[in-house]
């Protein structure tokens, strides 16, 4: 019986700081995109969704300074075949209706996710 690697499954949340959103909305969008990906890997990748639950839901924020720069992670997240979620704000509060705020990714193996947001700095 030898030794083995099981890979740890994460989220990343990837957050635009051109907008200058206080703390409160930033958590608000993260929590929007941590939900719109569950579901999603609910229904598109239930086995990551579950070894993602029971590693304890680890969740990573991220940043970008730009909507560009969102958009070309995102880019090498679909090409990767990794669940992701662009969030777009209703304009209520902060920020203009349809700003887009931030990307949920995964949950997936971290290794998977890492070659996609790996060069990204912590918020």
């Amino acid at each position: 019986m030898g030794l083995f690697m099981v890979d740890e499954y994460k989220m990343v949340i990837v957050v635009r700081t051109d907008l200058k959103m206080s703390k409160g909305k930033t958590a608000a969008q993260a929590s929007h995109a941590a939900v719109n990906c569950a579901l999603a890997s609910k229904k598109n990748n239930p086995e990551a969704l579950e070894r993602w639950m029971y590693n304890a839901y680890p969740k990573v924020v991220l940043k970008v300074e730009t909507e560009r720069e969102l958009f070309e992670i995102k880019y090498f997240a679909d090409a990767a075949g990794i669940v992701n979620s662009i969030i777009t704000d209703a304009g209520r509060t902060e920020i203009a209706p349809g700003s887009v705020t931030c990307l949920g990714i995964g949950p997936d193996a971290a290794s998977k996710i890492d070659k996609v947001t790996g060069d990204l700095s912590m918020l």
